[in-house]
C-alpha cells in the first residue's frame, strides 16, 4: 500500500513537472510570436554568430533570437543532436540561416573545428556566445571528484577554449559573451563549486575586454537568474520552484527568451558601449 502511494506521488510530481515544462514552452512560443519570429520578421545581414550549448534552453533561445536579428548562426551540441537539428530547422523555416556542429568544448581541438566549420559555412565570425555549461550540486563534503572535475572541464576549461578561439577569430567590431550565473551572488548551499566555475566567466570577460583594446570588440558576461530550463528545474519539487518564483519581484521564473533578449541587446549596435561588464539578467532576484 505504501509502495503504491509512493509511486502515485512520484507520478503526480512527474506530471506536474511535465506540465510546468509544457507551460514554459508555450510561454516561449508566445514570446517568440509577440517578438515577430515569423519569416517576414527576420532581418538579413552578413554577420555570423557562434552559440555553444545551443540545442535547448537559453542557448537555443539565443540562437533563434540572433537569427531573427539577422545573424547567420552556428549552433553547437554534445549529445542532443536531434534537438540541435530541430533548432536549425526552425530557424531555416522562419527565413534564417543556421548550421550545427557536434563538439565537446572541453576539447580544444573540437572547439577549433567548431570555429573552422563556422568560417567555412559563413565566411567569418562576428559574435561568440560561450553558453555551454553543466551543473553538479552537492554539499562540499559530498561532492564527488568526477562531478567536480567534469564541471570544471566544461564550465571553466571549455569556456576558456571557446573564448581563446574567439579572441583569435572574431572580426573587429564584434562581440564576445560568456555565460555566468546570478548564483555567484546568491551563493546558496550545495552551489559552491558550480558558483565558482561561473564566477570565472565574469573574470574572463573583464580581462579579455582589456586585452582586445583597439579592435572595437565588446566582451561581457551575462548572469541569468532563475530560468525555466532543465538545468534549473531538474531535481526541484513544484513547491521549491514556486518558492523561487515568489522571491522574484516580477513574481515568475524567467524564460530563456528573457535572457536571449539581453544577449541580443549586447550584440546590437546599441550594446557596443557596454564592455567588460557582468550583466545580471534575473528579474531582480539578486
Amino acid at each position: 500500500m505504501s509502495d503504491h502511494t509512493g509511486n502515485a506521488g512520484s507520478e503526480k510530481r512527474l506530471i506536474n513537472r511535465r506540465n510546468l515544462l509544457a507551460g514554459a514552452a508555450a510561454t516561449s512560443a508566445i514570446i517568440a510570436t509577440a517578438g515577430g519570429a515569423s519569416a517576414q520578421a527576420y532581418q538579413t545581414s552578413d554577420k555570423v554568430a557562434i552559440v555553444t550549448g545551443s540545442s535547448r534552453g537559453i542557448g537555443a533561445a539565443t540562437a533563434r533570437r540572433l537569427a531573427r536579428d539577422g545573424f547567420k548562426v552556428m549552433l553547437n551540441c554534445v549529445v542532443n543532436r536531434d534537438l540541435a537539428a530541430k533548432v536549425v530547422q526552425d530557424i531555416e523555416a522562419a527565413g534564417g540561416e543556421a548550421v550545427w556542429e557536434q563538439a565537446d568544448i572541453s576539447d580544444p581541438a573540437a572547439v577549433r573545428r567548431l570555429f573552422d566549420v563556422a568560417e567555412r559555412a559563413f565566411g567569418g565570425i562576428d559574435v561568440v556566445v560561450a553558453n555551454a555549461g553543466i551543473m553538479r550540486l552537492a554539499p562540499f563534503g559530498e561532492m564527488a571528484d568526477e562531478d567536480f572535475i567534469r564541471m570544471s572541464d566544461v564550465n571553466v576549461k571549455g569556456s576558456f577554449n571557446t573564448l581563446r578561439e574567439a579572441a583569435r577569430r572574431v572580426r573587429n567590431g564584434g562581440r564576445i559573451i560568456s555565460t555566468s550565473s546570478s548564483i555567484t551572488q546568491l551563493r546558496s548551499p550545495t552551489y559552491g563549486p558550480y558558483a565558482a566555475t561561473k564566477a570565472s566567466m565574469e573574470i574572463f570577460a573583464n580581462v579579455l575586454a582589456k586585452e582586445l583594446k583597439g579592435r572595437n570588440i565588446s566582451v561581457n558576461a551575462i548572469a541569468p537568474g532563475l530560468v525555466t530550463t532543465s538545468l534549473f528545474l531538474d531535481g526541484k519539487t513544484d513547491e521549491q520552484v514556486a518558492g523561487f518564483a515568489e522571491r522574484t519581484p516580477h513574481g515568475r521564473i524567467g524564460e530563456p527568451e528573457d535572457i536571449a533578449a539581453t544577449v541580443a541587446f549586447l550584440c546590437s549596435e546599441d550594446g557596443w558601449w557596454v564592455n567588460g561588464q557582468t550583466v545580471f539578467a534575473n528579474g531582480g532576484v539578486v
